[in-house]
């Protein structure tokens, strides 16, 4: 690809743009199975990645502008981007477009202007024109002038990445003319094979107007009426794998978009039909999404998928067809594989009727949920431990995970016992969650203000490995209210099946089995990012990446989680020995995996060589740390160990960085620069040095003489926790109950109105708070 460039590159721009190399085909690092057999289309969006001859079609409205006028050309710039992008790559692509006739218009409208003006000017003799009428123009002379403009444009666009086009003009007797199909068969997969980008529309200056007719109904039959119809004709003759549909709407709705309640179909089934309402056609062209419908049905049936999605958003204009390519959730896919279970659209759906239902629970039905959850754990335990062994056996086999992971994944008898103790003491603070009153207020005579919790809503709760987060955060969901889903990776998916199971089994003791679900479909995160209007938030458990990712993919859903675990711990001139060495000791190495752990060691410059110092280094090294030396220790050491390569490193293993510093005030300074607020601990018998730590690091957990492994839901009293939060704002450090409910405002009045408190009227504002007595309820 590069010595194409270069070639193009030497050439004079008047000459290079009709330059049609035949390169030997550049692959990107994108990887290509062998061509699949065609005839079966792909059963889910996932698939779409291995597609290797692509049809986009480029609707009326994708391409011209609002006016109808001439051609939106930023929006067909983005779109020729990413073509040349999937070009390059490897694959086969082909445009089915439209605008001829809005780019003839724009240019005839232009010369009778011109015409006219000119006219006016010689008959009156003056500059002032009067006003000028435009005739109706007709579209078969529109698209003549228009065609070879819009060719002109597609061409030049293409030579800025390299790539070469060819037009071909086609009507409905190029299909049906056995001779002329197959000539066009034969030039296309010429055009493909010499690596160059077909541009095909039907040569609307002569093909007569559409009639009615009875087809779209076999493989061998269609009349090509519009530029869909095309496309799907097109696609499968030429053994298409993918057609990607652009229009000016985001998919197939169930009805008209502009109706209330109309819902977006993220996949289309053949036997569907029956449950779409169409409404009118777009504002240009001569199709309309039932057209759509028909020719992508008609393209699957043929064997190729086809996904119909938005050109004209601005948001994602740039991306939609590589989003489409990657198997990223955009638009509608038809599929003629419908699967066994529930869409992730029906299952937040049930989960959010059926937790509305939990939470109108009363509170001690919420605590039996729990309870029997917790007795389920204990006496399913040889069940869930033969499933967890068998997602251990597949995950070190397949040798894809690190020790970090595994030991995550790795469940035991002690850990289920810890489980159900905690899941017990989690269903009696439950009794105090949902519906306590917070504050209440007397606003004025027979008006009265109270604030009280509430269950979030829908939570989507993302977890790597750590199967014992299912059990915990669903305890936590039951006991605030909440509505669940749940998306666990592919390494413990055995346990967490099984671990689901008896999440159910506990809830159905008060008929609200769905209201905790567990997502297994294809899905992948970012697709359940996009769900904005179904959940109300998302908690990430998993590494540093995936809180990232997580937190950079959802748009416009809150996401609480913390994306790194850089916890530090400072070992102050005059802290203890044997409290130094207990919590090194403890922070470190009694669950390196956990984000919790100790990443760096600050220790006080006046403790270098020292028997404190000492004995620590040996009790690492006989724990088998690996040390990694900062700057400022390796550069008092003649052998170091590894210097550092970043001191903000959450190692997640037996590995931490050690560093030296001055004083506490400098421990804190390096904290501030190089943590991540999630816990940090200082060591040292001075009670004002320790106070002054504890005020001024700015982390969710500050400690004083105890090791970082206390930052837990589970020991901190909470029962469980769904994570650890770094935020700022509503909830912070480990997240129980408490964070997982926000507040509404109920007012009691008889008929007050605002009108009565005005200057003129006859109330007065009382504002008097009125005491609430603890555990009190709405």
């Amino acid at each position: 690809m590069f010595a194409r460039l270069g070639l193009c590159s030497q050439l004079p721009s008047r000459a290079r743009k009709h330059v049609c190399p035949v390169p030997i085909r550049a692959f990107s690092q994108t990887k290509f199975p062998l061509p699949r057999p065609h005839g079966k289309s792909f059963a889910h969006r996932s698939e779409l990645k291995q597609a290797k001859r692509i049809v986009v079609k480029l609707g009326s409205a994708v391409v011209t502008r609002g006016d109808e006028c001439g051609l939106a050309l930023g929006r067909l710039a983005s779109i020729v981007e990413q073509v040349a992008m999937l070009q390059n790559q490897g694959r086969e692509m082909m445009i089915v477009t439209s605008g001829a006739v809005a780019f003839g218009r724009q240019r005839l409208r232009h010369e009778i202007l011109l015409s006219q003006s000119v006219r006016q000017a010689l008959h009156s003799g003056q500059n002032q024109l009067k006003e000028m009428s435009l005739p109706v123009l007709e579209a078969r002379a529109c698209a003549a002038a228009g065609q070879s403009g819009l060719m002109a444009l597609y061409e030049a666009m293409f030579t800025q990445y390299s790539i070469c086009t060819a037009q071909i003009l086609v009507t409905n007797l190029d299909f049906h003319d056995e001779q002329k199909r197959r000539n066009l068969n034969s030039t296309l997969q010429e055009l493909l094979r010499m690596n160059i980008v077909p541009i095909i529309n039907t040569n609307d200056a002569v093909v007569p107007p559409p009639v009615p007719n009875s087809d779209l109904q076999g493989v061998n039959v269609i009349s090509i009426k519009d530029n869909d119809s095309l496309a799907a004709r097109l696609a499968v003759e030429m053994k298409v794998d993918l057609l990607v549909a652009l229009s000016d709407v985001e998919g197939l709705y169930d009805r008209p978009p502009g109706i209330d309640d109309a819902k977006l179909l993220d996949i289309f089934y053949p036997g569907d039909q029956q449950s779409i309402t169409y409404g009118n056609k777009s504002r240009v062209g001569i199709g309309g999404m039932e057209a759509k419908v028909k020719a992508a049905l008609w393209a699957l049936q043929g064997g190729t998928s086809v996904v119909i999605a938005n050109g004209t958003d601005p948001k994602v204009t740039g991306h939609v067809i590589t989003d489409i390519v990657e198997g990223k959730k955009v638009g509608t896919f038809f599929s003629e594989v419908k699967p066994a279970g529930p869409t992730v659209e029906q299952q937040t759906e049930m989960a959010r009727h059926a937790g509305r239902a939990l939470a109108s629970l009363d509170p001690e039905q919420r605590a039996e949920i729990i309870c029997c959850l917790a007795e389920l754990l204990t006496e399913k335990k040889e069940e869930i431990l033969s499933a967890n062994k068998r997602d251990m056996e597949l995950a070190i086999t397949s040798g894809r995970f690190s020790q970090a992971l595994i030991n995550r994944l790795s469940l035991s008898t002690a850990k289920l016992n810890s489980l159900a103790i905690g899941l017990r003491q989690l269903a009696v603070s439950s009794r105090d969650s949902v519906g306590r009153v917070l504050r209440r207020t007397r606003v004025a005579n027979n008006l009265e203000l109270e604030q009280i919790t509430v269950p979030i809503g829908v939570l989507l709760v993302i977890f790597e490995s750590r199967p014992d987060c299912l059990p915990q955060v669903s305890a936590l969901a039951i006991s605030s209210g909440n509505a669940l889903l749940l998306k666990g990776g592919k390494e413990a998916s055995n346990t967490n099946k099984i671990l689901h199971q008896l999440v159910q089994e506990a809830l159905s003791i008060h008929g609200v089995t769905d209201a905790i679900q567990l997502v297994s479909t294809r899905e992948e995160v970012e697709d359940l990012c996009r769900l904005d209007k179904m959940i109300d938030l998302i908690i990430p458990r998993g590494s540093s990446q995936l809180v990232r990712d997580i937190q950079r993919a959802a748009k416009g859903i809150p996401v609480l989680g913390h994306s790194e675990g850089v916890c530090h711990v400072y070992i102050d001139s005059e802290a203890s020995l044997d409290k130094a060495i207990d919590v090194v000791r403890d922070s470190k190495c009694d669950y390196p995996a956990a984000c919790n752990a100790m990443e760096t060691l600050l220790i006080h410059r006046d403790l270098l060589r020292t028997p404190m110092f000492d004995q620590i280094i040996d009790m690492l090294r006989t724990e088998e740390v690996k040390i990694h030396a900062g700057p400022r220790f390796a550069s008092y050491l003649t052998f170091s160990p590894s210097e550092v390569k970043s001191l903000r490193t959450e190692y997640g293993e037996l590995e931490c960085c050690i560093e030296v510093v001055d004083s506490m005030q400098e421990a804190i300074d390096h904290i501030h620069k190089y943590g991540s607020s999630h816990t940090d601990v200082i060591v040292t018998e001075n009670e004002e040095t320790a106070e002054q730590f504890l005020q001024q690091v700015d982390s969710a957990c500050v400690f004083w003489n105890a090791s970082s492994r206390f930052a837990d839901g589970y020991r901190f009293g909470l029962g469980a926790e769904v994570g650890i939060s770094t935020a700022r704002i509503h909830a912070r450090g480990p997240v129980g109950l408490e964070g997982l409910l926000t507040t509404k405002w109920v007012l009691r009045g008889e008929g007050h109105t605002v009108a009565d408190f005005s200057e003129q009227g006859s109330m007065k504002y009382l504002h008097e708070n009125i005491p609430v007595p603890q555990g009190s309820f709405n």
